[in-house]
Parts: structure tokens; sequence; C-alpha cells
């Protein structure tokens, strides 16, 4: 059995960044906001304690501790192999986890104006995430390399995607007069 096959994502993401060069838990956490963006989420707890645990593994060894309590994390030979080996194996599926589209679905549920509410919301988070992501694409142009341009170019593309769902949803949200029993009671109960 490889090395790589406990290795998830998040841990192989940071064994990924460490391929450049020693880096702070802090430093990792900033470099997977940077790199990978909203298309794939690490927190800061997440981050140390995956280092944690690839350092308990042999993966990577933590360096002094410097200020702060910050301490740098180098890629071991070892590390470097159980990348390979997770790298070289067939992506799993991706899993759509969008919260609007659960509460959507529940649309029924739901007092028709609250919900129209929620869209214009997440609206207004999908063109502010797009218009980021043409800005840094302009910013960048000259300076990103072409894993790194199609990977932005994944993000506007989603963008526009999940705009363009959102124009056609006013036909389907109802109006505040066909609202479901069920969204009729919850909109009394609150109001």
């Amino acid at each position: 059995m490889s090395e790589s096959h406990g290795l998830n994502p998040t841990a192989a993401s940071l064994l990924g960044f460490l391929h450049d060069g020693d880096l702070t838990g802090y430093a990792l956490v900033q470099t997977a906001e940077e790199r990978l963006g909203r298309f794939w989420s690490l927190t800061r707890s997440q981050v140390y304690r995956e280092l944690v645990a690839l350092a308990g593994r042999g993966l990577v060894e933590a360096g002094e501790e410097g200020p702060r309590a910050s301490r740098p994390y180098r890629l071991t030979s070892a590390g470097r192999a159980a990348f390979a080996d997770w790298i070289d194996r067939l992506p799993g599926e991706e899993q759509i986890r969008y919260p609007l589209l659960l509460t959507v679905a529940f649309g029924d549920h739901v007092a028709p104006r609250r919900l129209v509410e929620m869209v214009e919301a997440h609206r207004k988070a999908h063109e502010d995430r797009l218009s980021d992501y043409l800005a840094a694409a302009e910013e960048h142009r000259d300076t990103l390399g072409p894993f790194e341009r199609v990977t932005l170019d994944f993000g506007i593309r989603y963008e526009q995607a999940v705009l363009a769902w959102m124009a056609a949803l006013p036909g389907v949200l109802p109006g505040d007069g066909e609202a479901s029993t069920a969204a009729a009671s919850a909109a009394d109960v609150r109001e």
C-alpha cells in the first residue's frame, strides 16, 4: 500500500506548497488563500492539525520555533514521494455543496420575499467574486503560469455560470401571492 493512500487533499496540498520551500503554518494558510482561492478552502486549524500529523508520519520536518511561536516546515523525501503518489492518482468526483441551492430545493417552505432576498444576497456575492477574479486576471495577466491561468479561468467561468443560473430564477421563484401553505404559515409565524 502506498504512503499516499492516507493522504487527504488538505494534507496533500500542504505538501504541494512546501515543494517551493520552507513555510510556516501561517504562510501556508496565506498561500492556500492566494493559490486555491474559493474553490478549495483550508482553515487555519486544519493546516496546523495536518502539519502535526504530517510531521508525525515523517512527511515534513518542523524547524526551530521563531518569533510568536512560528515554526517553519520543510518537506522530507518521504513527503515528496507521498505527494508524487497522491498527485498521480485520478482525482475524485467533485461534490456540489451550495447552501443556496439546498435552500432553493426546499423553496416551498420559504416565504417568497425571503427567498428573493436570499438569492439577491448571493447574487451580489457572486458578482463581487467575479469582479475580483477578473481584476486578478488583468493584474497578473503577464505573470500567471499556465496552471494558475486555467485555475483562475475556472473561477471566472464558475461565477459566470452561477450568475446565469440566477438570472433564470425570477421565472421560477414564486410571486408574493403564490406562496405555498407552508411558506405562508412560516411567514405568518415570523411576522
